[in-house]
């Protein structure tokens, strides 16, 4: 492979961002060392160079945020606030959006689901990550939609099912940007013109999208998005949900807590009375997490930079390297809900005729120093649904492995971006290709459900 795989893309253009962790050596347990090769992007991106530069010369000068009068507090609270602006204009908000800031994608889409107003209606594919997927239980009508096949379909489902609901009532469309098993996109700005045409709203999980490609919320006319910073080449801890304020004005606090209230007295009968913040800091109680907030905001910072087109192109290279290599053995079959057409970021699924999918994962990791996941990635009915697996099989890592002409359990997914060395996806497809002609070096055995190295003999 070239230095870049596609020769109509410039090679400085190619070259990747800088991140933390590029020049680690991991031990193979067939003996020697080799630096690793982080493919689990959707799952946890690798922080980037100038995000942890900027978190660690910050670091030495915070203080407690939106509290005290001293310079330093002042100096946090100026950049806790700056840095919602920096999102804000990452997204492309609308002027009156509100941006709060929560502990991640998960947490963002439970404090909507907690904001709802009542008796709303939500509808959602079963095609979702869990964290999408499940918050919506209580207080909600939740319609679970049928897993499209064709972004046209996708479109059409959700218009027929919006047509059948209460018209007066509120209603919620809940969809994603970017599949975390596929990688494909979905048509969230014909969704969001769907959902609108029918009196609903709509929100983005676009965890796996923004990492990759712009998002903005006007182009797109959605109404809120979310998305976790630890996707975003940013450290652990923190997220994003952005959007329009009415809903999030009208509901209780997502925490109770200093910072959400604005004063709070007692009263003769000892009772309390609040008054409660009408901004983002209403569902932001307790001290924030600054530093997490911060490094947000400086991966928004970098990415922009960057050049999203630039990123875009040199991913889209990889992408077409991996799946023509995949497509090239024939025992690998890599899943698709949309087809081989379909546009799709840098998360590709497959499953290997006669291999349980941890044995190879923990193969690629021991032997070749891969890093990928294996498993049902959060979301459980579309893997099923794409491997055609009965809804009650178990799913455990450590199943026993599928002969050929079974159908697989789970899968493996091989997942990049912005800081992935073309070396890395050379490896990778030469190891696959090793592991399907020759097999295992080394003998595994299950535990606690997965397959690890065997060695205790």
């Amino acid at each position: 492979m070239s230095a870049c795989p596609n020769t109509l893309i410039d090679t400085a253009v190619c070259a990747p961002l800088p991140v933390l962790g590029r020049d680690v050596t991991v031990p193979l347990v067939t003996g020697g060392e080799v630096t690793y090769a982080a493919l689990d992007y959707a799952a946890s991106a690798p922080a980037l160079q100038r995000v942890w530069d900027d978190v660690a010369a910050y670091a030495p000068y915070y203080g407690s945020v939106h509290r005290g009068a001293g310079y330093l507090s002042q100096l946090s609270t100026d950049l806790f606030e700056n840095s919602r602006a920096t999102v804000a204009e990452f997204l492309d908000c609308r002027a009156d959006d509100q941006v709060v800031f929560t502990r991640s994608t998960t947490d963002s889409l439970n404090l909507l689901a907690s904001a709802l107003p009542e008796g709303c209606q939500v509808f959602v594919f079963e095609t979702e990550h869990h964290a999408s997927l499940l918050p919506w239980g209580d207080g909600a009508r939740v319609t679970c939609l049928d897993a499209p096949r064709t972004p046209e379909q996708a479109v059409t489902t959700l218009e027929r099912a919006l047509a059948d609901r209460d018209p007066y009532g509120p209603a919620l469309v809940c969809v994603t940007g970017a599949s975390n098993v596929t990688g494909e996109l979905w048509p969230v700005r014909e969704l969001a013109a769907a959902a609108h045409a029918h009196g609903a709203r709509i929100v983005l999980d676009a965890a796996q999208l923004a990492p990759h490609h712009p998002v903005s919320v006007q182009e797109l006319d959605v109404d809120w998005v979310a998305f976790s910073g630890h996707k975003l080449y940013a450290p652990f801890g923190s997220g994003v949900l952005a959007g329009r304020a009415d809903w999030l004005r009208a509901a209780k606090p997502y925490l109770a807590g200093g910072g959400a209230s604005r004063t709070v007295a007692r009263r003769p009968d000892g009772a309390v009375d609040v008054e409660w913040h009408t901004t983002a800091a209403r569902h932001e109680a307790g001290s924030p997490n600054v530093i997490g907030v911060y490094a947000i905001a400086s991966a928004c910072k970098a990415l922009t930079e960057a050049g999203f087109d630039s990123l875009v192109a040199r991913e889209q290279s990889l992408v077409s390297a991996v799946r023509t290599g995949l497509a090239a053995i024939p025992e690998v079959t890599v899943l698709s809900l949309f087809g081989d057409e379909a546009p799709r970021v840098g998360v590709i699924s497959f499953v290997v005729q006669g291999w349980n999918s941890s044995h190879f994962a923990a193969a690629l990791s021991a032997e070749y120093g891969i890093g990928v996941r294996d498993g049902l990635f959060c979301a459980h009915p579309l893997v099923r649904t794409l491997l055609g697996s009965d809804p009650q099989d178990p799913g455990e890592c450590g199943a026993p492995e599928a002969a050929p002409g079974e159908k697989s359990l789970n899968a493996i997914r091989v997942s990049f971006g912005a800081g992935t060395p073309d070396e890395h996806v050379e490896r990778f497809l030469d190891a696959v290709r090793e592991l399907v002609a020759q097999g295992a070096r080394w003998t595994y055995r299950t535990e606690d459900g997965r397959c690890v190295p065997d060695t205790t003999g």
